[in-house]
């Protein structure tokens, strides 16, 4: 199956940069409710330090790290603010502290942290959903990116970009500074936290990072998969994703209507528990439907009747050609064409090599399979191969617009580029 009949690859290489940060919580002791009586001792230690300081030392002190650090981030000194009252209840009783105490004591409980550093991967497309001002038969987008920074966390970012009539790509630029949401709510319930954030009015879509919350969550929020779901007149964006604990992994759900607030829910039932769900972007016959992957090696067509919970499911695809016999994944949401539903697939080949292939789904019953490709859309390219994990290409979703397919992907987890697709071309050489 030649590539070049039907895909077109955009030269619009999207790369990891270090220069992006944020601010996050530095622990030289653990946060309040995790002390122990050593943590408590080097905590007050270092707010001693402070107190000692004459209030000209204190003051020039502040300044001084207010000329190193102002223009990197927004609203710096409400940072360190809140930063210290984070830590209140690790210090040791003492006197009333002035403004630029409390401040300097958040800016010692506070790093730098270049959340992309390592790698800008594993994207996914959904239309944005303010289409204002676009020109006839163009687009407005908005991508998601898994990024990884020090110590192979994982946290979501995103950009803006339009795609048009001809489907060509552009993505916006990106702006200096980022910013992680303020939590607005956590509730506790029998799957884990459910929890809500909220990025500021005046933050722009690029600044965005949803950065690793809760303990499920703490070494990475991984592979969002984003889809536009429509239900009777509502549309909210979704997407599932990976939680990382360090230890064990479990699918959560996201949820939001404008990419400033979002909603963070674990989920629930048997069929959770591996990696890589995907959301239909509708319901089917009146019910919630997901493609996932149970067993490591198979994709499962699964229903569910509130969102939520996710148990059972049907295999529908197992591996059957070369280049995907160790396993084969969802690449992402299904994508409603006029008569099937397109599912991009990855295999795993020979050398752990990744390759992105399609499925074609029966439109009133998925679990019919119409017709698959017998060698992948696209593969690692040799002079693409080298990277943070070499030999692989992979995606979290691509979107239709109009004859296309938009296609981003990843490359050897490290980077992440565009390629268009002919719809009726590909549906030719998947069905044939």
């Amino acid at each position: 199956m030649s590539q070049s009949r039907f895909m077109n690859r955009q030269s619009l290489y999207l790369r990891p940069d270090p220069a992006r940060v944020v601010v996050r919580p530095f622990k030289p002791a653990t946060e309040p409710r995790d002390l122990n009586a050593t943590d408590k001792i080097r905590a007050n230690h270092i707010v001693g330090k402070v107190l000692r300081l004459d209030t000209e030392a204190a003051a020039h002190l502040l300044s001084d790290v207010l000329e190193n650090f102002q223009g990197r981030h927004r609203n710096l000194l409400n940072i360190f603010e809140t930063r210290a009252e984070e830590m209140e209840e690790a210090f040791a009783p003492h006197a009333e502290l002035t403004k630029t105490q409390r401040r300097l004591i958040g800016a010692y409980f506070l790093n730098e942290y270049s959340f992309e550093a390592s790698a800008l991967f594993n994207p996914s497309i959904v239309r944005h959903p303010d289409q204002s001002g676009t020109t006839e038969n163009s687009c407005r987008f908005i991508l998601s990116l898994r990024a990884v920074g020090e110590g192979h966390i994982s946290s979501l970012t995103f950009r803006s970009g339009t795609i048009s009539s001809d489907g060509s790509v552009a993505v916006d630029p990106t702006t200096r500074l980022a910013s992680v949401p303020k939590v607005k709510s956590r509730m506790s319930t029998p799957n884990g936290d459910v929890v809500e954030v909220l990025f500021q009015q005046d933050e722009e879509l690029s600044e965005r990072v949803i950065f690793p919350i809760t303990e499920a969550q703490s070494n990475g929020i991984e592979d969002a998969r984003f889809v536009e779901f429509k239900d009777g007149g509502k549309t909210v964006f979704c997407a599932t994703y990976t939680a990382y604990s360090g230890r064990a992994i479990r699918s959560e759900l996201l949820e939001t209507t404008d990419f400033r607030f979002f909603r963070m829910i674990p989920l629930g039932g048997s069929a959770v528990r591996n990696k890589g769900m995907a959301l239909f972007p509708r319901k089917i016959d009146g019910r919630y439907a997901m493609i996932g992957r149970q067993d490591n090696e198979n994709l499962y067509l699964i229903y569910s009747d509130d969102l939520y919970t996710w148990d059972g499911g049907q295999s529908i695809l197992q591996p059957e050609y070369p280049w995907e016999f160790v396993q084969i994944g969802n690449c992402g949401s299904p994508i409603e064409l006029d008569d099937c539903w397109l599912l991009l697939t990855h295999g795993v080949g020979p050398v752990r090599k990744y390759s992105i292939g399609a499925v074609l789904l029966d439109k009133n019953d998925p679990s019919k399979v119409l017709g698959r490709s017998r060698e992948p859309l696209v593969r690692p390219e040799p002079t693409e191969r080298e990277g943070y994990v070499p030999n692989v290409v992979y995606t979290c979703g691509a979107m239709r617009h109009g004859n296309q397919i938009i296609l981003p992907y990843a490359i050897s987890d490290t980077f992440s580029n565009f390629a268009t697709i002919e719809i009726a071309a590909l549906k030719q050489a998947v069905a044939g």
